[in-house]
C-alpha cells in the first residue's frame, strides 16, 4: 500500500515554488489562539502541562520523525512505530511519511538550489516556514520511503495527519479546561513549530562547524537545549544515521538519553552510534562532499580575472613558429637574447597547490581529506579557465 507522489501528479500547481499565503491561515489561527489566555488566565498547572506536552511531542519529532522515520537510527516494533508516529503528528507538523520524505530530500540536496529549505538559496523566511506553504511541497515523493509506505497504518495516519493533534487537543480541553487547552496545548504547539523550524533555518546560519559536510550545517547549543539534541546539527550532517547527535559527553542530547532508556526497556534496539573515527574527525570524506567542497574552493577565486590574465598573456606570447623565424633571422648573439626572452616569458598566475591549500584552511574546518579537496579544486579551476577561453578566445 503506497501513498501518492508529487512526481506522479504532474499538475502545474505541484511544481509551483511560490508561497500561497491563504494556506497559512490555519497556521496563523493557531498562533492567534494563544491570545485566548487573556480571558482564560494562566495558571501554574497550565504552564506545567505546556512543558509536558512540549517535551513529549518534541521527542515525537526528534526521536520519531527525525531519528527513526527519516534516518532509521534504531529499530522498534510495529506497535511502537505507530505510537511514535501518532505522538509526532500530535505536534500538527504533517504526517510521518511526508516529514521523512521531505527530510531525506533535504539531506540529499542540502544547501544546494534543490534543497527543500535552504537559507542560502531561498532566504531565512522561506527556510524557516515559507516552504511549507508552497504547492510544490504540499505533497512528497513517497517513492523515497518505500521502507515506510509498506505499513498501511502509517499510510492511513499520514493521510489523516491532523487526527492525532485534534485528539490531543480535545483530550486536553476535556481534562484541563479552556486554560489547559490554550496554554497547555496551543502555547506548546506554537513553541514546537518554531523550535523545529529553527533547525531548518538558524542551524544553517548561526553556530559552529566541527566537521566538513559540504553544506552550511552548524552546531548550536541553545537550539540543542530547545530541541532536545537536534541543535548539534553539524554533528548530525557528519554522520546522519546515528541515534546520538551530541557526540561529546558535554553536548546535551535529551532525545538520545530517552532512546537509551527505551533500549534498556527493550522497546527499541539496534541503536546506531557514531563511529569513533567520525567523532574524532579522522574519517575520510565521501566523494560527494569532496566534490562539493572543491567546487566551493574553486569558486572562491576570481575566474573572470584569471581568464583575462591568461587571454592577455597568450595574446602577447609569441608562438613557436614566430620564435623559430626570429631565430633564423637573428645573429648568434641575437639568438641568445631571444632564448633568454623565451625562457623568461611570464605566463599568467594560476594559484599553486600550496596557495589553494592555505585558502582551504581558512575556508573549511580540519579534515583528513584536505589534499583531495585542494587537488580537485585546482583541476576545476583550470578546467573553468580553459572552458571560458574556448568559449571566447578573442
Amino acid at each position: 500500500m503506497t501513498a501518492p507522489s508529487d512526481l506522479d501528479r504532474g499538475d502545474t500547481a505541484a511544481q509551483s515554488d511560490d508561497i500561497v499565503y491563504p494556506a497559512m491561515i490555519p497556521f496563523l489561527l493557531v498562533h492567534l489562539a494563544c491570545l485566548g489566555a487573556i480571558w482564560t488566565g494562566v495558571h501554574w498547572q497550565d504552564v506545567a502541562l505546556a512543558l509536558v506536552l512540549y517535551g513529549a511531542r518534541m521527542f515525537g519529532i526528534t526521536g520519531g520523525y527525525h531519528r527513526y522515520f527519516s534516518h532509521r537510527a534504531y529499530k522498534t516494533s510495529r506497535v511502537m512505530q505507530f505510537l511514535l508516529a501518532f505522538l509526532a503528528q500530535a505536534s500538527a507538523q504533517r504526517g510521518a511519511l511526508w516529514w521523512a520524505a521531505k527530510h531525506r530530500h533535504h539531506h540529499k540536496y542540502s544547501d544546494t538550489p534543490m534543497d527543500v529549505h535552504s537559507p542560502k538559496h531561498k532566504g531565512f523566511f522561506y527556510a524557516h516556514l515559507g516552504w511549507i506553504f508552497t504547492p510544490k511541497h504540499d505533497t512528497a515523493d513517497y517513492r523515497t520511503i518505500g521502507d515506510l509506505t509498506k505499513y498501511p497504518e502509517l499510510v492511513w495516519l499520514d493521510r489523516h495527519y491532523y487526527v492525532p493533534a485534534i485528539v490531543m487537543g480535545f483530550a486536553t480541553w476535556a481534562l484541563f479546561g479552556w486554560s489547559g487547552l490554550i496554554v497547555g496545548f496551543f502555547w506548546s504547539t506554537v513553541a514546537l513549530y518554531h523550535a523545529t523550524f529553527c533547525i531548518n533555518s538558524l542551524a544553517h546560519v548561526v553556530g559552529r562547524r566541527r566537521y566538513l559536510t559540504g553544506d552550511d550545517s552548524r552546531n548550536n547549543w541553545a537550539l540543542a537545549i530547545a530541541t532536545m539534541g537536534e541543535g548539534w546539527h553539524n554533528n548530525h550532517h557528519a554522520y546522519q544515521s546515528a541515534a546520538r547527535q551530541g557526540f561529546r559527553w558535554w553536548e546535551v542530547d535529551t532525545s538520545y538519553y530517552i532512546i537509551k532508556i527505551m533500549q534498556g526497556l527493550r522497546l527499541v534496539w539496534d541503536v546506531h552510534e557514531p563511529p569513533a573515527s567520525v567523532v574524532r574527525n579522522e574519517q575520510r570524506l565521501g566523494t560527494k562532499v569532496i566534490e562539493t567542497a572543491a567546487a566551493q574552493l574553486a569558486a572562491s577565486f576570481q575566474i573572470d580575472k584569471l581568464t583575462a590574465q591568461v587571454r592577455d598573456a597568450l595574446a602577447h606570447t609569441p608562438t613557436l613558429a614566430e620564435i623559430e623565424e626570429k631565430m633564423r633571422q637573428a645573429s648568434e648573439n641575437a639568438k641568445t637574447r631571444v632564448e633568454a626572452l623565451v625562457a623568461n616569458i611570464h605566463l599568467p598566475h594560476i594559484p599553486t597547490t600550496e596557495e589553494m591549500r592555505q585558502r582551504a584552511a581558512n575556508m573549511f574546518v580540519r579534515t583528513p581529506s584536505m589534499d583531495e579537496i585542494v587537488e580537485r579544486a585546482r583541476q576545476i579551476l583550470i578546467a573553468n579557465v580553459c572552458t571560458r577561453l574556448a568559449a571566447n578566445p578573442a
